[in-house]
């Protein structure tokens, strides 16, 4: 089992600073009433996990409970079509679906040793929601999730997941009925509860320390994928590394150890919608701009009077308006390279996996395989994408298209 000591920060262009900032994004903008519990986070964080025993228990739930390492599949019949070298890291097969569960582990933990007996959640596709669910059950500590109503409806199999492993959720009917919606519901709570409950945010948004805490429960996607392309190939970088993009966890878990590694392309496919400028699109850094969401600077869809613009996807876990400031970063900085992908080319690409590889992704996993198309690697490059969920959950909405 691992045992891992905190890392001597290095320098990096694209790590969070003391400040909670990643160069003009990030920061912690708070209510006061929040205050003593986010400084608590940011004081405590970094030596709490890091500490010997946490990193036993988590590295051993890892393991043992979500079934880690995940496998580093070399697709072969969708490398033949796009004449490349495609491997996908196969988080659609940690347990409860998605990645979500290796953030979900680590704040758990975290939260019993600050005492908390309260878990609140947002979420959006529900992957988040039952992560949340499934660790309260295992832990045996009281859980809320927020879910927009209408991703209550396009989420049942997730709603019911939830409601079995013993979670109570409540459904944010402001808004569009969405991720962000579910989000002010839950920060509204956490502002009501501040003493006995932990907010599990499920991405890389939110204040500081949040985005580096996710990010750092999410950066095992990276460091297996590294001794395993090490493993397979001869060596530990890939050309592309592919991930979707709505928050963000996935996408900075599959990024977390390239970043400072120029010669590793980073992609990130945003939801596009019915089109970037159709007026139904989450493509937050085609049509965003600087602003304050959820409690972190970043890029976010929003009016020339600042107010926020309610995004569209097809898919319930990208349906929001702004970016973590991590990406918002690394899009400003030119490092990771952004495109924008509609809900027909997910579908296509969803049900392309489907039947040259046997493997039905998540609508949001199937955005990052759409982005293939316009990469033009060489047949001699590899492209690791990152399919952070499985398609389970989104049945119903892939049987409208048959």
């Amino acid at each position: 089992m691992t045992n891992i000591e905190q890392p001597k920060e290095k320098e990096t262009a694209f790590g969070v600073n003391e400040k909670g900032y990643y160069g003009q994004f990030g920061g912690a903008y708070i209510p006061e009433m929040l205050f003593p519990n986010v400084e608590e986070l940011q004081q405590n964080y970094l030596e709490i996990i890091y500490r010997p025993d946490f990193q036993e228990e988590f590295h051993g739930l890892l393991k043992n409970y979500v079934g880690r390492p995940t496998p580093l599949y070399l697709a072969n019949r969708l490398s033949e079509k796009y004449n490349t070298n495609i491997y996908l890291k196969r988080e659609d097969l940690c347990h409860t679906g998605a990645h979500k569960v290796n953030n979900t582990i680590g704040q758990i933990l975290l939260a019993k040793r600050l005492g908390k007996n309260k878990i609140v959640a947002e979420t959006g596709a529900g992957q988040h929601g039952v992560a949340t669910a499934t660790v309260c059950a295992l832990m045996g500590l009281e859980c809320i999730v927020y879910m927009g109503e209408i991703d209550i409806q396009r989420q049942a199999p997730n709603v019911a997941r939830m409601k079995m492993l013993g979670a109570e959720v409540r459904p944010a009917t402001s808004g569009s009925k969405t991720l962000k919606d579910a989000t002010n519901e839950a920060l509204r709570h956490w502002i009501n509860n501040p003493v006995d409950t932990h907010y599990i945010i499920g991405s890389v948004v939110g204040p500081h320390p949040y985005p580096d805490m996710v990010a750092r429960f999410q950066s095992v996607i990276s460091e297996e994928m590294r001794s395993q392309l090490l493993e397979q190939t001869g060596k530990e970088n890939p050309d592309y590394v592919i991930a979707c993009v709505g928050g963000g966890s996935n996408a900075a878990g599959a990024f977390y150890h390239f970043l400072d590694e120029p010669e590793v392309q980073l992609i990130a496919a945003e939801a596009g919608g019915h089109g970037i400028y159709s007026g139904l699109s989450a493509a937050t850094t085609f049509l965003g701009k600087p602003g304050v969401l959820h409690g972190s600077k970043s890029i976010l869809m929003q009016t020339e009077d600042g107010q926020v613009v309610e995004p569209h996807s097809i898919s319930a876990g990208l349906d929001y308006p702004g970016i973590g400031p991590l990406h918002a970063h690394l899009w400003e900085s030119g490092r990771a390279k952004f495109f924008a992908i509609t809900d027909d080319e997910s579908i296509q690409a969803g049900f392309e996996l489907t039947k040259l590889e046997g493997i039905i992704p998540a609508i949001e996993s199937a955005h990052a395989l759409a982005a293939l198309q316009y990469l033009k690697a060489g047949s001699d490059e590899t492209v690791v994408i990152n399919l952070s969920g499985r398609g389970d959950k989104d049945l119903a909405t892939y049987m409208k298209y048959l």
